[in-house]
């Protein structure tokens, strides 16, 4: 059972020479911009309000870290989350759009404390070209991903199963490799959690 102890901002970075230099081990979260990435951190840390959640789509212009404390069975890990500006919506000029693109992809290519990239996929939507391609670029600089499908809730009960096993097969993974996720039902926390600290051994152990 996964026992949330503490969860804090770390900081924030708007270039690469602001990222945080301790060596904690890390997580990323991409995904296009309103596919619930906020929600779904502020979920897995069960804060309300650690991640600004906001009705604009690509709101999130930086790159933003929070640690957080956890125990599984007796065992205490610490996390360190990196929420990624989403793409495909934000407002902005395409001398920005460039700037943070050069920043998203020197980060996802060369952090060396990165152990998971966690993909989000809008499990009504369905991965779109922008999904497709990040997930391209993720697995040709060898990153582990985890591939999340949020909004569930969106979803009937009886559309779920058949959704997500669509979904699969469109990124060309097995159903199991894809974790059904909602903020609202708390559908999928202990899913991602124990994943990641399965996927981590004893990296994160404090």
């Amino acid at each position: 059972m996964i026992k949330i102890i503490d969860a804090r901002f770390v900081t924030t970075a708007v270039e690469l020479k602001g990222l945080p230099t301790d060596h904690a081990a890390e997580v990323a979260f991409v995904g296009r911009s309103n596919v619930g990435k906020s929600s779904m951190i502020n979920a897995l840390t069960n804060r309300r309000k650690l991640v600004r959640v906001s009705n604009t789509p690509g709101r999130t212009r930086t790159l933003n870290f929070f640690d957080v404390d956890l125990d599984r069975d007796g065992v205490r890990h610490t996390v360190r989350l990196a929420d990624l500006p989403g793409y495909g919506f934000a407002k902005a000029s395409k001398a920005d759009k460039a700037q943070w693109q050069e920043m998203i992809t020197t980060y996802l290519k060369n952090r060396h404390r990165l152990e998971v990239v966690v993909s989000i996929i809008d499990a009504e939507v369905g991965p779109t070209p922008e999904d497709l391609q990040t997930l391209d670029y993720l697995q040709e600089h060898n990153r582990r991903i985890l591939v999340v499908a949020t909004k569930v809730d969106r979803l009937t009960k009886a559309q779920r199963k058949p959704r997500l096993q669509k979904l699969a097969e469109q990124l060309e993974l097995p159903r199991e490799a894809v974790i059904p996720f909602s903020s609202t039902e708390k559908l999928g926390v202990e899913e991602v959690w124990g994943t990641l600290l399965d996927t981590f051994g004893k990296a994160t152990r404090v």
